[in-house]
């Protein structure tokens, strides 16, 4: 059976996902990042297979609370140190309010997909997967991958494989385990490949054999993928992968949805977010490699023909 067509991405963006200036200080760029990428997207190539859904709500604090504790929202949220910038970024009341609102463009994202399985969900989201419980850390500031999987869970019993091509290990799922027992069946599966280059994408295949497994199995209803573009080698702080290995990781990760799309008969609900990626030299080649994934995701997963070639500045010596 061929791929059933995806004739379109949903965006789950709004502008208050992010401020309007990163706040002096910070390293991490990523307060400002869904306008950018938005902003980036929307006016390139791609942007004709993109619709923008603006209708969902912030998360409130019973939602937060799923995953965290109240000592730490409470003080999140009241600006109280050392919690308030647990997550390494300077704490203002404006990025407090969007973290509500990127929390909420994940949330939406993973409901979305489920309803819409035939369309790609896209929350332009990152600072979720170095949170914990009781704290910050890493740029992040709530676990979103872990409300988003137990809200969907707890209503629909809906489970997901989280693939995380982030350049960092993603901890946040591991230690929300134990604080929410039942993260065990909303997230079966937390991939995060391991090593470089060709021991990288080894691993990577490992890993999407059993997701592919337990897709055609029954045992998920959903994937959700992060392709953080830390993991490529000229970044600030990552360098896991070439250009052309990178990118070769999205077509892996497609290929194994195409293939279970093929199996089953149907549209698997597919789930991306951004994650990280830091180039204070050139900020727009994260972006570019964020909008080369989604290429690759329209070519692969929906059928669709999309040539898109990054352009991805090398970093000077």
């Amino acid at each position: 059976m061929a791929n059933t067509p995806t004739t379109t991405v949903d965006l789950y963006y709004t502008p208050e996902m992010a401020v309007r200036n990163d706040p002096h200080g910070n390293f991490s760029k990523s307060p400002s990042k869904p306008r950018r990428f938005a902003e980036h997207l929307l006016k390139g190539p791609l942007s004709p297979h993109v619709r923008v859904e603006r209708g969902f709500a912030p998360l409130t604090d019973a939602q937060l609370l799923t995953a965290h504790t109240p000592d730490y929202v409470e003080a999140f949220f009241a600006g109280e140190e050392p919690l308030a910038s647990s997550n390494g970024l300077n704490w203002t009341a404006e990025f407090a309010r969007s973290v509500r609102y990127t929390n909420g463009s994940l949330l939406a994202a993973v409901r979305g997909a489920l309803a819409h399985p035939e369309r790609i969900a896209l929350s332009p989201t990152s600072g979720f997967h170095h949170a914990r419980p009781d704290s910050g850390g890493g740029f992040c500031t709530f676990s979103g991958q872990a409300i988003a999987a137990l809200d969907v869970y707890r209503s629909s019993g809906a489970r997901g494989a989280w693939i995380d091509l982030d350049g960092h290990f993603g901890n946040s799922i591991e230690d929300t385990r134990s604080f929410a027992p039942d993260l065990d069946a909303a997230i079966p599966i937390n991939l995060n490949p391991i090593n470089k280059h060709g021991a990288y994408l080894a691993s990577l295949e490992k890993g999407l054999q059993v997701v592919l497994r337990d897709l055609v199995l029954g045992r998920l209803e959903y994937v959700a993928f992060a392709h953080g573009a830390d993991s490529h080698e000229w970044d600030d702080l990552g360098g896991q992968c070439t250009t052309e290995e990178w990118l070769f990781a999205s077509e892996m990760v497609y290929e194994m949805v195409s293939k279970a799309q093929r199996q089953l008969g149907r549209p698997v609900p597919l789930v991306l977010a951004l994650f990280g990626g830091y180039r204070d030299d050139d900020p727009d080649s994260v972006l570019e490699l964020h909008c080369a994934d989604l290429a690759v995701a329209l070519r692969e997963v929906a059928g669709l023909s999309v040539d898109y070639a990054p352009q991805v500045k090398p970093r000077a010596l």
